[in-house]
């Protein structure tokens, strides 16, 4: 059975008054996401921040397991965070990293990753080497072979999606290379989660980060950190609090069981139990259902916005899903983003600040950058190429 995506807007009302294609960016949460937020909050405010915590443990228990099943692992596995950034962070700063050690990253990069991993080469002297891309433009798996034959390497780091372009990297092949050298995959999922499978048995990494408010349709401020059982007893946690340990005694402490220890006391209740509602929401929906439309209506718009004069698409890689990104001759991404926003079409630009090692050699700046999502429909898409075509040719 097909998705509803009549039923689907209408769990939306805003994607009744514009065309929104930033979903990779934050995409508008379904009603019932927002009315779960709305009542704890409300809750707080009638009884109190620590009395309500206390009546939704139970239910805060069941995010991590909703986490777990999305990703077809286990709820001890799953930390809750305040963003994507946040538990990539957690984990990078756990790992027993050490001058001299090598750390393998690609091109496509993120900024926040990839400032940590110059921080620190510059204050633990490891070696950060950037993998090539293949000619389809993704991470090159048998280079990363090689250089994993070649050793030793003490993680590798990839993004599945990244930010600037409906790339997929091949992270089931990496993470198979990966497991057969003994070395841990720290995978950023940030723009998968939500749009496309992502089980990390088939994944084959160790560590995942994702946030909730892209493709999970869930709020801004909340994310999520999942690290494989037998990797935790290697990892250190730098940022800990009463949520993350215990105070034993006046020089001791005692980590928090799994990936809790990863976890802050103060947090966001209310968004963090949003974030529930909306993976239930992916999760009933069907998230291979979700993936199929999403790549497929990806598709129809790269393919219409590809076929217009003066328009050029970036995206690269053998698999691609629902972000396109293009180029307008004789507009800059931002006057097209303005333009379009005029005409109640939502779009965003990614630019050179977000992946400098990917757009910075292909000589690109900025993009404008149009994400899908199941909710997007056919004569949305055939409204945003038409004005797309305008802007081309001088006419808007």
């Amino acid at each position: 059975m097909g998705l509803d995506v009549d039923a689907l807007r209408r769990d939306t009302p805003s994607l009744l008054e514009r065309v929104h294609l930033n979903h990779a960016g934050a995409s508008p949460s379904p009603g019932s996401v927002v009315e779960r937020v709305v009542e704890h909050l409300r809750l707080e405010a009638e009884i109190g921040g620590y009395e309500a915590a206390a009546t939704v443990a139970d239910e805060l228990d069941g995010v991590h397991a909703s986490v777990a099943r999305m990703l077809g692992a286990s709820a001890g596995e799953v930390a809750l965070c305040d963003s994507a950034s946040s538990a990539w962070l957690r984990a990078f700063l756990a790992l027993p990293l050490r001058a001299g050690d090598v750390v393998l990253t690609c091109r496509s990069e993120y900024v926040t990753n990839a400032l940590a991993l110059l921080r620190a080469e510059r204050t633990l002297g490891i070696t950060v080497e950037v993998l090539p891309d293949d000619e389809h433009g993704q991470v090159d798996v048998d280079a990363l072979t090689r250089r994993l034959d070649v050793g030793p390497v003490a993680l590798v780091s990839l993004v599945h999606v990244p930010t600037q372009g409906g790339l997929v990297n091949p992270a089931e092949r990496a993470g198979a290379a990966c497991r057969a050298a003994g070395v841990p995959l720290l995978l950023d999922a940030c723009q998968s989660v939500g749009q496309l499978p992502t089980r990390v048995d088939e994944l084959g990494c160790d560590i995942l980060t994702a946030t909730g408010r892209k493709f999970l349709r869930g709020p801004r401020g909340t994310g999520f950190l999942w690290v494989r059982s037998d990797l935790l007893d290697r990892l250190d946690p730098v940022l800990l609090d009463s949520q993350g340990a215990v105070w034993t005694g006046d020089r001791s402490y005692e980590l928090a069981p799994g990936s809790q220890r990863f976890e802050s006391f103060e947090r966001n209740l209310a968004g963090l139990l949003g974030l529930g509602r909306a993976v239930e929401y992916a999760l009933d929906l069907g998230i291979d259902a979700i993936a199929e439309r999403i790549v497929a209506l990806g598709t129809t718009l790269r393919d219409a916005l590809g076929s217009l004069d003066g328009v050029e698409v970036h995206d690269r890689g053998e698999r691609r899903c629902g972000i396109v990104t293009f180029t307008v001759e004789g507009r800059t991404p931002e006057e097209v983003q303005r333009l379009l926003a005029e005409r109640r079409v939502q779009v965003w630009t990614a630019n050179v600040a977000y992946a400098r090692i990917d757009l910075g050699a292909r000589g690109l700046e900025s993009m404008v950058r149009a994400s899908v999502h199941v909710t997007t429909t056919s004569d949305e898409i055939d409204r945003t190429v038409g004005l797309v075509e305008a802007i081309s040719r001088g006419r808007a």
